[in-house]
């Protein structure tokens, strides 16, 4: 009887244990440069705004974030525009390409300072003594890339007050962060940010973790996606999907998805390409092919 005990709380640790392993799986993000329909005229505001969330992505150590590089030449070669904006209807094919699970689109509606002069009309050196508000309101919409779906379009705000000498802005290049990070409007938008943060972090939980197949090596493993950049370790093991032919409603025209077939398991036995990848023995099914999705659950 305490034997079976013994067995019974063996395998109960060893769930426990092993657990966490599979739900350290990173999700991949990428964030299109945002625009700026604020009308407040600072150049490069969009981009700064776009690149104080990757930031703040990146620091919360929940994500593996894509570079904005490999976003804009995905844009370029796909011939999506000359803008490298991308659109809620552009998102779930160049996600896809990416390999990211959600994509955000955002804009900037409102940034700026609101001031009353306290100063009884003198000035300092071209400033004033005055009482400041900055604020800032980010729109975003996050985008499941292999549903096109919504799945959250809301308005994350942030304010900030101070007393002091007021600063003029408007020469500020905002792609450079270094440069207002720490000014009330700079804390304002990161009070909007970390809005946005909390956001994507609730949504991400409800979008299933997948990876792909990127190659068919001589010796029978494959090459997946990602690595332990996305805390892919050996030993983990995942469920290979063949995607089918997309469906589309035919009265809307609308892409709905596609049917999904199981075509094999594979395991991991070690790390690839820095991370970026990693190298998988199959443990079941036969011809796997690139841009199979793996998947850390068997539907």
């Amino acid at each position: 009887m305490k034997a079976s005990r013994f067995f019974c709380l063996l395998l109960v640790c060893l769930f426990i244990v092993a657990l966490p392993a599979q739900a350290q799986l990173k999700k991949r993000v990428a964030v299109s440069r945002f625009e700026d329909r604020s009308g407040s005229g600072y150049h490069s505001l969009g981009e700064g705004i776009a690149d104080m969330l990757v930031t703040a992505l990146v620091k919360s150590g929940k994500f593996a974030v894509i570079e904005r590089q490999e976003i804009d030449r995905i844009i370029h070669e796909q011939q999506f525009g000359t803008s490298f904006m991308v659109t809620p209807e552009t998102a779930p094919k160049v996600g896809q390409l990416l390999g990211a699970e959600l994509f955000i689109v955002g804009s900037v509606s409102e940034f700026g300072q609101k001031e009353s002069n306290i100063s009884g009309g003198m000035s300092i050196l071209g400033g004033g003594v005055s009482t400041k508000q900055s604020r800032a309101v980010i729109d975003i919409r996050l985008i499941n890339t292999s549903t096109g779906e919504i799945v959250a379009a809301e308005s994350e705000e942030g304010t900030e007050s101070s007393t002091g000498i007021s600063v003029r802005y408007e020469d500020i290049d905002f792609s450079n962060q270094n440069s207002w990070n720490d000014t009330d409007i700079g804390k304002a938008a990161r009070e909007a940010i970390n809005g946005c943060v909390k956001l994507i972090a609730e949504k991400m939980e409800k979008i299933p973790w997948s990876g792909k197949i990127l190659k068919m090596n001589a010796d029978g493993t494959v090459l997946m996606k990602p690595g332990s950049e996305g805390k892919v370790k050996p030993g983990m093991e995942f469920f290979v999907f063949r995607k089918g032919e997309e469906v589309k409603d035919p009265d809307t025209g609308m892409i709905l998805g596609s049917e999904e077939s199981k075509v094999g398991k594979i395991q991991v036995v070690e790390d690839a390409l820095m991370g970026k990848a990693a190298k998988a023995k199959v443990l079941e099914g036969t011809n796997f092919q690139v841009g199979d999705i793996v998947r850390d659950k068997e539907k």
